[in-house]
């Protein structure tokens, strides 16, 4: 291999590590609930989904928060995450699967400015909502129906906030 082609080789690895989501293609959170085209889910995907995607925006928060600074609105809503993860761990222990790997942090995109944090959060919580929407169209547990009524809610907060902040800064 000539010099050329080894450093192509190593743009080619570098550029594919600076896109972490990439690296879990698109079954990971509210993208792979998206991207599945069945209409329904089996309650083992739905809970895996969920916790994927309340693991990504925690990731993605924290990651803002270290670069950026423990400012508002993530500084609230990264301890929200937590709690949101909190209420979904039992259902996994109640039902009998197995809690996924946290690759939140893995995943977290920076922008290079906290300005360009707002419309990340917009479209993550969009999703979020979205995800959610869909799982509480179909025949649920009451607990598990409970803790994603929740979560959609909490969705919709987290939504205002970063369209507030959004505003704020245009």
């Amino acid at each position: 291999m000539n010099l050329k082609s080894l450093l192509a080789s190593g743009v080619v690895v570098l550029l594919m590590s600076s896109l972490p989501i990439a690296a879990f293609g698109e079954s990971y959170g509210a993208a792979g609930a998206k991207s599945m085209s069945d209409k329904s889910f089996t309650l083992e995907q739905m809970l895996r989904f969920a916790i994927e995607d309340e693991y990504l925006a925690r990731g993605e928060y924290q990651k803002i928060i270290e670069t950026y600074g423990s400012r508002k609105p993530y500084s609230n809503i990264v301890k929200a995450e937590e709690r949101h993860i909190s209420w979904l761990e039992p259902l996994f222990t109640k039902y009998g699967f197995a809690l996924p790997a946290d690759k939140g942090m893995e995943s977290a995109v920076l922008p290079a400015t906290y300005q360009e944090t707002f419309p990340i959060g917009v479209t993550a919580e969009i999703n979020n909502i979205a995800m959610y929407e869909r799982f509480l169209k179909q025949e649920l547990p009451s607990d598990v129906k409970d803790v994603f009524i929740r979560l959609r809610d909490a969705s919709k907060n987290h939504l205002a906030a970063f369209q507030k902040f959004q505003t704020r800064f245009q």
